[in-house]
């Protein structure tokens, strides 16, 4: 485009009008400071005839050596704008790596994931363990229950559910009283409500589920590995029921979603180690398989608080063992935990 000064300057002793005639030209190599002017120039003898050079001028194209000057000039301007920008790049990317090191903070997610499993393990998943074989020793001997009956599968599945509410509600009444005044013990009842009643399925298909598996005569990792699939399904599926059932009258339970499916299912899996690792407390089946016999198996004749404690212990050490995998291969944001 052209610009016309039209502030027309007649210097002493002439009638000739003067202007500044501006010559702008832009392209994808000539930048938009690249100017030519003529200046205190007479171009025409009257003021009629300025139309006609300015619409000369607007479309006639600076000639070759200036071109070729400004081109390098403008190269030499983006090059110093870009070493420019480079510097302050790299400036900032260092000033966020020392505020914010990369490490520490990989380091302190992975590290609050591993705080979180120890919560859990220790306020759920021992009490669930203790919960379930205290259970089994009410409905087989003062109850009278077989233990191929629903009755006792459902009594288990009772006292799982029970043992997982009553350790979630006291080990967060104990912090809220020690270490962390803030916390909502309503939410917290909530949410035992909701682990409760995912617990109470696993629970009550851990038992007919391991006999029949063991009825088809598998050996020790094939019961091992069926327990933890189908009991990890059993426990999601409790979970999505309870989010549909109680989301409405818990306000703390959120209804079901895409979003929390995939954490549900990811919390899933780990009770599925954990009731696989239980399945290990039976020394009776296939011994010599059972590499867990020597740390978790409950002989004839245990003592039945101990045996309670040795069946919290195998759920511990299975949820453990699972969630670690978890915590190291996950993404960050994309666990239970996180």
């Amino acid at each position: 485009f052209c610009v016309v000064d039209l502030s027309h300057h007649f210097p002493a002793g002439t009638g000739t009008p003067f202007c500044r005639l501006v010559w702008h030209a832009r392209s994808e190599d000539q930048p938009a400071s690249m100017i030519s002017s003529v200046s205190s120039r007479a171009l025409l003898p009257n003021l009629g005839r300025i139309h006609t050079a300015r619409q000369f001028s607007s479309v006639a194209p600076p000639n070759g050596s200036q071109n070729k000057q400004t081109k390098k000039n403008s190269e030499s301007s983006n090059a110093k704008r870009e070493l420019h920008n480079s510097a302050h790049s790299k400036a900032d990317a260092l000033k966020a790596a020392v505020e914010n090191p990369p490490f520490m903070t990989a380091s302190s997610g992975l590290a609050k994931r591993f705080v979180a499993t120890a919560e859990v393990t220790v306020s759920k998943i021992f009490p669930a363990g203790f919960g379930w074989q205290t259970s089994s020793i009410i409905a087989e001997n003062h109850l009278g229950y077989a233990a191929d009956s629903a009755a006792f599968a459902l009594t288990t599945g009772l006292g799982d559910a029970v043992g997982v509410l009553a350790g979630h509600t006291a080990y967060y009444a104990a912090k809220k009283a020690t270490v962390d005044s803030s916390i909502d013990m309503e939410r917290e009842a909530h949410v035992g409500v909701l682990l409760g009643s995912a617990a109470f399925c696993s629970g009550t298909a851990w038992q007919p589920l391991v006999d029949a598996l063991q009825g088809a005569e598998l050996s020790f990792m094939q019961v091992f590995a069926g327990t933890w699939v189908g009991c990890g399904t059993a426990f999601y599926l409790g979970l999505r029921a309870a989010r549909t059932i109680l989301s409405g009258p818990f306000k703390y339970i959120q209804e079901p979603t895409y979003e929390n499916s995939k954490t549900d299912m990811s919390l899933s899996s780990v009770i599925g180690g954990a009731t696989a690792f239980f399945a290990g407390t039976d020394a009776a089946y296939l011994p010599s398989q059972n590499f867990l016999i020597d740390v978790v198996g409950i002989a004839d004749g245990t003592p039945d608080i101990v045996g309670c404690a040795i069946a919290g212990t195998s759920t511990s050490m299975g949820f453990a063992t699972s969630q670690t995998a978890l915590n190291v291969i996950f993404p960050a944001g994309k666990c239970w935990n996180d």
